[in-house]
């Protein structure tokens, strides 16, 4: 028997995919320290840039196994966020480069074990779908310029333990 966890397997996935996060390559160094979970605002005294995931608030469907089986499997949608420094002549040009590293640092995780080790979580990531993502100059949502990126991923989960 195994030990149990101490986070919850959603957030040790949370917490594997902010690590994947700080290893994304940008402007001559990494976004390590950079890489944050569950933050909506921010200040002039964070760093830039910085990357961010969110959940939606609300979650999308899930499928339940059978009977009573706690297995479920389903897709949990995550929103990765980034914010840089403006360019002053095309302010959203380094967004489109910290969005276009970030993509391709998620894609060699995709491909990590042939797919079959996502994030280190013994195949019960099984699925990652990665969107277009958009760029935004500075707005009334954000002083900086800015890219969405959406991140789905098809769990694996036992609902009766969360830890597991």
């Amino acid at each position: 028997m195994s030990e149990p966890h101490v986070d919850p397997f959603r957030l040790r996935v949370l917490k594997a995919l902010s690590g994947v996060l700080e290893e994304v390559a940008y402007d001559g160094g990494t976004m390590a320290g950079k890489s944050f979970r569950g933050r909506m605002l921010y200040s002039d005294d964070d760093p830039l840039p910085m990357l961010s995931v969110l959940e939606p608030p609300i979650p999308l469907d899930v499928l339940f196994s059978k009977g009573d089986n706690p297995n479920s499997t389903g897709m949990w949608e995550l929103l990765v966020q980034g914010f840089v420094k403006d360019d002053p002549e095309n302010p959203t040009d380094p967004a489109h480069h910290l969005m276009a590293t970030t993509k391709a640092r998620l894609v060699q995780e995709k491909r990590r074990d042939r797919g079959m080790n996502i994030f280190g979580m013994g195949g019960r990531v099984v699925e990652m779908f990665i969107g277009q993502g958009s760029v935004r100059p500075a707005d009334d949502v954000s002083h900086r310029a800015f890219f969405w990126l959406t991140l789905t991923l098809r769990l694996v989960e036992n609902l009766e333990d969360a830890y597991e």
